[in-house]
């Protein structure tokens, strides 16, 4: 299983998924996100003052779970993850990279919304379970499968 076919797993699954952080005190916060993709490269759209905004800061560590299905298809993503506000990401990821209109969240636009940013997830591995892993567990992990 590559990158790929863990993408169009997780976009088949629930454009929503549970994303995982945590803070400078060791403490875990998962909140529902719906992230997209650009090329290998997840986003999700977040305030600059955000618990994930401020967790990232001191733990990039991050982990992510799509809504599993009746059938009990899962995605499970790892990774690393950075905060992005600068005006040129949120330009280039304003229109085109999402598959909702981000202005319904930040009605200022990339321009006039300054507590806007982005998260970057790098996925290192992954895991798709079909029908709870009684179907399979399927791994990628960036580098080889393991």
């Amino acid at each position: 299983m590559d990158l790929d076919d863990i993408k169009a797993k997780a976009q088949a699954l629930s454009p929503w998924a549970h994303f995982a952080t945590v803070g400078a005190d060791g403490k875990p916060d998962v909140v529902p996100v719906h992230p997209c993709w650009e090329g290998d490269v997840l986003w999700t759209m977040a305030g600059t003052t955000s618990v994930k905004a401020r967790n990232i800061a001191a733990n990039p560590n991050v982990a992510l779970h799509w809504q599993v299905t009746e059938a009990g298809d899962g995605v499970e993503i790892w990774g690393t993850a950075t905060v992005h506000a600068d005006l040129e990401t949120k330009r280039r990821l304003w229109n085109g990279v999402f598959d909702y209109d981000l202005n319904a969240f930040a009605p200022g636009g990339p321009d006039g919304s300054p507590d806007t940013c982005f998260i970057a997830v790098h996925p290192e591995r992954a895991l798709y379970l079909a029908t709870y892993g009684m179907g399979g567990s399927f791994r990628w992990q960036r580098g080889g499968n393991s």
